[in-house]
């Protein structure tokens, strides 16, 4: 197994990456977030251990862009913070699993095996080609080429629902069930608003736009010819 800890505390990185090695465990240690995303995306790593408090950039600041730019290996995040507010932070933000500080080494070892386990499962990624787009939908990325498309959980819904029905249009009423629920407190505007963001975001270039519509129905998605 190979990790990559980020841990500013000198004494307990210090500590932590010995133990490790003694486990034999391959260990590159970091102790500025600003290093962090540069070793994770370019060197093969099995788990990053993400300390949340470091100076240059904080661990969920960095975790979000790795995740944002289809990082998939296993996150265990590490902190003192523990109330829940902190830990659904610290989940949301794109990590696999949480340690609050301090901690035993018995149970690091222990979530690393766990983390270790699922990683050398294979993930068939969820991939869709829509004409220069590419939607993962494992990774929650869309990308126009080689470029990542920084979309909202919304706008993600949104555009996924839009490529399942290529070509059809969907009904405003569909939308706003799928994506929020009929109950929804959602207006009209409200998906305006998000159609509008999405286009800027998907434009072809030439004034021209993938999302086409159709006036008092709904919008459909038309890329390439498609």
């Amino acid at each position: 197994m190979r990790v990559l800890l980020a841990e500013d505390d000198r004494r307990l990185g210090k500590l932590v990456k010995y133990m490790l090695e003694q486990n034999k465990i391959k260990v590159d240690w970091v102790t500025n977030g600003s290093e962090v995303y540069e070793y994770a995306m370019y060197t093969d790593y099995d788990i990053l251990i993400l300390d949340w408090m470091m100076p240059g950039e904080n661990g969920l600041d960095v975790c979000k862009r790795l995740r944002s730019d289809g990082y998939a290996k296993a996150i265990l995040m590490l902190t003192a913070r523990d109330s829940v507010e902190d830990r659904v932070s610290g989940l949301d933000a794109g990590a696999d699993d949480y340690l609050v500080k301090p901690f035993e080494f018995a149970e690091l070892m222990a979530r690393l095996r766990a983390l270790g386990r699922r990683s050398t499962q294979q993930i068939q990624q969820d991939k869709v080609e829509v004409g220069d787009f590419t939607l993962n939908r494992t990774t929650k990325v869309l990308k126009k080429k080689d470029e990542v498309i920084q979309l909202s959980p919304r706008e993600f819904q949104i555009f996924d629902l839009l490529v399942q029905n290529l070509g059809i249009v969907v009904p405003r009423d569909i939308l706003l069930d799928r994506i929020w629920g009929m109950e929804a407190d959602v207006s009209s505007n409200n998906i305006d608003s998000y159609i509008k963001i999405l286009r800027k975001k998907l434009d072809l270039g030439d004034g021209e736009t993938a999302i086409k519509t159709v006036r008092g129905i709904g919008y459909k998605l038309e890329v390439g010819g498609q």
